[in-house]
């Protein structure tokens, strides 16, 4: 359990794969680079988690319509490094973001929506 050298491994060979097969604004790409944040959030490599979260989200944000799910996940990965780093008007401003998209895009009895609340009162709780 937590073989972040491994997951690593697997994620970016996988990535280099779908770079090869996919166009370069394809959103699968987009999960490889959201995959692999998540390895470098885990690690507490922040900055590097943020890096390939970014890379993420501008595909996601050329690839998929505004108020899609997706673009909410990306918003608030974003937003959870920033809480992680210390960055709490950050963190707020893209948990914000996500839960504005998740209100739009997903019934109102979403499990996430709540939970995209709780993150926001815990980030405005910390400020």
């Amino acid at each position: 359990m937590g073989d972040y050298s491994k997951a690593l491994e697997f994620y970016e060979k996988s990535h280099k794969i779908r770079e090869k097969a996919l166009p370069p604004n394809h959103p699968s790409l987009a999960i490889s680079y959201n995959n692999i944040g998540g390895v470098y959030n885990n690690m507490g490599d922040y900055s590097k988690a943020l890096e390939f979260y970014e890379k993420a989200h501008k595909i996601d944000e050329k690839a998929l319509p505004p108020n899609h799910p997706d673009l909410a996940s990306s918003y608030n990965n974003i937003g959870g490094v920033y809480d992680d780093m210390g960055d709490y008007p950050k963190a707020l401003s893209f948990l914000e973001k996500a839960l504005a998209i998740r209100q739009k895009s997903l019934p109102s009895t979403h499990p996430i929506i709540k939970e995209t609340k709780d993150n926001i009162d815990y980030v405005k709780k910390k400020m």
